[in-house]
């Protein structure tokens, strides 16, 4: 995946959101944290980055709201503009295949670089992080609408991931012998 092609995608998240309804940058982050936590990436520096560069692009406005005595709070709203890159950018993103490429196979490309005990103790690390994260998704609370399909997708590729060390672990056992 390209960089460019990864701003977009953080871009038509953001649009996304702010087109539901107008949020303030913080409200933003702790949903993409708590409820899209196991299908985005994004990291709050980022979104930050990202929504002063669309509103200096003309996407969104910001104004300063406060309530009572806390600090003011620059909420985000879409421009027609904004509309008009949110429904492109939709339509790329859907229409787009994105080829999965899995940098921690390079490490296996060389694994009989290692001992046989060792890259098999080493994939058995990975293992055992790649169940927690299966089971950290899975143990999720269901998504609200289309949103569980992006769950699903995350589900699919994990399960598929496991099946394919599993092969790799027992495939590397099983040489020498």
């Amino acid at each position: 995946m390209t960089n460019h092609t990864y701003r977009m995608e953080k871009q038509l998240l953001l649009l996304g959101l702010i087109r539901q309804r107008s949020r303030h940058g913080y409200e933003m982050v702790d949903y993409i944290e708590t409820a899209l936590a196991s299908c985005v990436d994004l990291k709050k520096p980022t979104a930050y980055f990202l929504l002063d560069k669309m509103t200096a692009t003309g996407w969104l406005t910001q104004t300063d709201q406060r309530e009572g005595n806390r600090p003011s709070k620059r909420v985000y709203e879409l421009t027609p503009q904004g509309e008009d890159e949110f429904q492109r950018l939709l339509q790329e993103n859907l229409a787009t295949f994105n080829d999965a490429t899995f940098p921690g196979d390079i490490g296996v490309i060389f694994a009989d670089a290692l001992p046989r005990a060792e890259a098999l103790e080493l994939l058995a690390r990975r293992r055992a992080a790649l169940i927690a994260r299966q089971t950290e998704v899975q143990a999720a609370p269901p998504h609200p609408g289309v949103l569980q399909w992006t769950v699903e997708h995350v589900r699919c590729h994990l399960t598929a991931d496991l099946g394919w060390l599993d092969n790799v672990i027992n495939d590397l056992s099983k040489r020498g012998e």
